[in-house]
């Protein structure tokens, strides 16, 4: 009698501890579904961004709750005309760029422009603003502007914005904006700090649009032209789109072995993706990739 009601006993538990099992491994898995996904589309000839930013990713994935994936220019960083796995855009919700003069064929392209249409948010990296370089009459050469569109920033080198710099052998003394000394992006980043990377001139018509908010600026030290000007370095805003974005003109390897340029990058991606900006730092990162550097650098 005992083992029967044994027996019953365990027909009764046995499919209860089955059904608990089932939902812990679903609610595991549906968790890690709805991680948001961040897609990092690399491709800069000089900056190694193809090296800095899967650091960046797999600390996103580590310690703050996301799903990455990096895309790079194939075969190297050089190919302008190749990034596999563009495809993997529809399924972001946020899309980081570092992008140097791509000539991207249309149909990768294509996955590019409905990103944008769907408003969804947006980091970029300093040679950005110069994503792309069709030559004159070429069908997709508008994407030269991309930067405009994407991050208000200046539609291309050089041109009617005179976008440039003040010379490789210069660098940039980096400090807050006062106003936005609170800002979340700017938590635990120190109010002045040194990157090497030679300041951008974006001014005076970009940041273009009216919800530009700008958190540092850059002083060239020693630079190269005698008429240097301090620049936004940082900014975030609201592109042609409708999307929120955050843009730095900072981006060379030697800049993410400062931490407060790490705090940055993180809060900044943090702030894009709606995520909030924590407290506490996870700690600094070991980032120590080398200046590839490339002829007539821009």
């Amino acid at each position: 009698m005992k083992k029967i009601k044994k027996i019953k006993w365990l027909l009764f538990v046995l499919p209860c501890l089955l059904v608990i099992c089932y939902g812990c491994l679903s609610t595991n898995a549906g968790s890690k579904a709805k991680k948001p996904l961040i897609v990092f589309v690399t491709g800069d000839h000089e900056y190694s961004g193809e090296a800095t930013l899967p650091i960046i990713a797999a600390e996103l994935e580590k310690n703050y709750g996301f799903r990455t994936k990096v895309l790079k220019a194939s075969p190297d960083q050089n190919a302008e005309e190749n990034i596999p796995g563009l495809e993997a855009l529809k399924e972001a919700d946020l899309a980081v760029f570092f992008l140097r003069w791509r000539r991207l064929p249309a149909e990768q392209i294509k996955y590019i422009e409905d990103y944008l249409k769907s408003a969804k948010p947006l980091v970029g990296f300093r040679t950005t603003t110069h994503a792309f370089n069709y030559p004159k009459g070429h069908p997709l050469e508008k994407w030269n502007a991309f930067a405009e569109w994407a991050f208000n920033a200046p539609p291309g080198w050089g041109g009617k914005a005179n976008h440039t710099h003040y010379g490789h052998t210069s660098s940039t003394d980096v400090t807050i904006i006062p106003e936005q000394a609170k800002n979340p992006i700017l938590t635990g980043v120190t109010d002045s700090f040194h990157v090497r990377s030679w300041l951008y001139k974006v001014l005076p018509d970009y940041p273009s649009g009216k919800n530009n908010v700008l958190l540092l600026k850059g002083h060239s030290i020693d630079p190269e032209s005698a008429d240097a000007i301090d620049n936004p370095v940082a900014w975030t805003g609201t592109n042609s789109y409708g999307a929120r974005f955050f843009m730095t003109t900072m981006g060379h390897p030697e800049d993410f072995r400062v931490e407060s340029f790490q705090h940055l990058v993180i809060n900044g991606i943090l702030w894009a993706a709606g995520k909030p900006v924590p407290a506490t730092w996870s700690g600094k990162m070991n980032i120590d990739v080398p200046y590839r550097g490339i002829v007539n650098t821009k």
